[in-house]
């Protein structure tokens, strides 16, 4: 949940969601610092953690090429 009257230190997210997906946990952050706001997604196995940044700039052309895959996957 983003909650905009409230200061936020550089490193907290203004917003985060975890995903558990078999033995895989997701965690999404959405943060902020001097050249905007992006996704922090973060992949753990195990311990071992990958994480990529998303550009809010890219966000909705990422969730249309996902909902693509979504739609795909589910015929078949």
């Amino acid at each position: 949940m983003i909650n905009s009257n409230t200061p936020h230190k550089i490193d907290e997210p203004l917003a985060s969601e975890k995903v558990q997906v078999d033995r895989k946990v997701f965690f999404l952050d959405l943060k902020e610092n001097e050249r905007g706001r992006f996704l922090k997604i973060t992949e753990d196995v195990s311990g071992r953690r990958d994480t990529i940044m998303l550009p809010a700039s890219g966000f909705q052309d990422f969730v249309e090429a996902l909902t693509r895959i979504v739609e795909i996957e589910q015929r078949l």
